[in-house]
């Protein structure tokens, strides 16, 4: 309210946001679920310039004490206005759902429909309507709500606003040419243009990344520069700087290094999944493919997997479309990461494919938990063994098909020009505000 009633920013000030604290999050956090989402207090905009009774139920609905009480906003003393015994089926009318519905206030004022991402939606319309918006994250959570707790729904939540995000980049009101012309600036625009598209680019970029060089590992061609080369501490600083800069930002916000590790591997794990299942689901929407639900449905909540949460432990199980594409992609980067080692030694080809080798090294590291669900744990949030043979056939069908592309150099020296291109803006993954936090 102080924000609402500062003379200096009021008038235009559409809603204020406050980072969403959860209650339900240990330290470990091994989801990343402490997304830095926010919860909007929106203003009545400007509706209330006449003063017509009928005009006024058009756009604020049939309430007529609710149309008396906007009435008297504009008069100097309302903040001394007495509070009311409003009538029980005036209070019921009210607190209805569909109470907006057919009003002008119900298009243009609050939440915005029609889009999974609402959030995004309604603060980019109001963005460029002209209005701000202002961010306040005080020491006390003023909101505490229920983060996801096991993969599958943190999956299942991820592809859905996923295809949200990508629906909205694909539609008219594309950041890339709806916003230019009405936001405040064109770099604001281009701040939600990028987490519109980021499912595409992050999916893109980290497919890219852990099958392109294992595949060109496996075929013996190299794509990086050897050691010795002058171009090797180019892409050595590329790598490092990135993943520095993120680290940072994680230490910086008060998180420790483990968060970092964690946010890497579920950044991992969300593009070759969540990404890729929202984004074919968005473009489905779009060209009228899809009529039933894409999204496979949560069927784990039980004390067992809130046990295993709470011990920092992975509980697998989820949807085949999410655990195959993840599991296939590790093992494809243990033989590559095998065969690698094996050239090094006996071929003597380490100084050539030193980052070849360490690429699926840190895929491995980083995505330790899946392997163990493979190979060490036995318990019911493992992953099954009908799983793990169904993702080596596919990894090994993915490598002869790869193969048969990566044995033409002139391929393989493209495909690693692609791989660039995104890695220098997607692999130093960083936990960003969204762009509607821009006042």
């Amino acid at each position: 309210m102080c924000f609402h009633l500062d003379p200096k920013i009021s008038p235009s000030l559409a809603f204020v946001q406050f980072p969403q604290k959860f209650h339900n999050i240990n330290n470990n956090d091994i989801y990343d679920s402490q997304i830095r989402s926010t919860l909007k207090v929106s203003k009545l905009v400007s509706l209330l310039n006449d003063q017509d009774a009928m005009k006024l139920r058009q756009c604020f609905g049939p309430s007529n004490e609710f149309i008396k009480s906007l009435r008297q906003i504009n008069n100097p003393d309302h903040m001394l206005i007495h509070r009311n015994t409003a009538q029980p089926n005036e209070t019921q009318l009210l607190a209805s759902c569909a109470y907006e519905d057919g009003t002008k206030w119900g298009k243009e004022v609050g939440s915005l429909y029609g889009s999974v991402v609402e959030d995004y939606f309604t603060g980019f319309q109001l963005h460029c309507k002209g209005w701000i918006s202002v961010y306040c994250d005080p020491k006390r959570p003023q909101f505490l709500g229920s983060g996801t707790t096991n993969l599958d729904e943190f999956l299942v939540q991820g592809t859905r606003w996923s295809s949200g995000l990508v629906d909205v980049a694909i539609s008219k009101f594309s950041p890339l040419i709806y916003g230019p012309f009405k936001t405040p600036t064109f770099l604001h625009s281009m701040c939600y243009a990028e987490l519109a598209l980021f499912p595409i680019f992050y999916f893109l970029s980290l497919w890219g990344f852990v099958t392109i060089p294992q595949l060109c590992l496996l075929n013996g061609i190299p794509l990086y520069p050897q050691v010795s080369n002058t171009y090797f501490i180019v892409f050595s600083f590329i790598f490092l700087s990135s993943h520095s800069k993120h680290l940072y930002e994680v230490l910086a916000t008060g998180s420790t290094f483990r968060h970092w590790v964690n946010e890497q591997r579920i950044w991992m794990m969300k593009s070759v999944t969540s990404h890729v299942l929202g984004s074919v689901d968005a473009f489905m929407e779009k060209l009228g493919m899809r009529e039933a639900s894409f999204f496979p449905k949560n069927k784990v909540d039980d004390v067992e997997q809130l046990k295993r949460y709470n011990m920092g432990v992975f509980d697998f199980q989820t949807s085949l479309l999410f655990l195959a594409p993840m599991v296939a992609l590790v093992i494809l980067n243990m033989a590559s990461f095998a065969v690698g080692i094996a050239r090094g030694i006996f071929v003597g080809e380490l100084d050539k494919m030193v980052i070849q080798v360490f690429i699926p090294f840190y895929v491995i590291v980083m995505n330790y938990p899946i392997i163990e669900g493979m190979l060490i744990r036995k318990d019911k949030g493992s992953i099954p063994l009908s799983v793990t043979l169904l993702s080596a056939l596919v990894s090994l069908i993915f490598y002869f098909f790869g193969s048969i592309i990566s044995c033409s150099k002139a391929m393989a020296y493209i495909c690693v020009r692609y791989i660039h291109t995104f890695l220098l803006l997607n692999v130093g993954v960083s936990k960003r505000c969204t762009p509607f936090f821009l006042v």
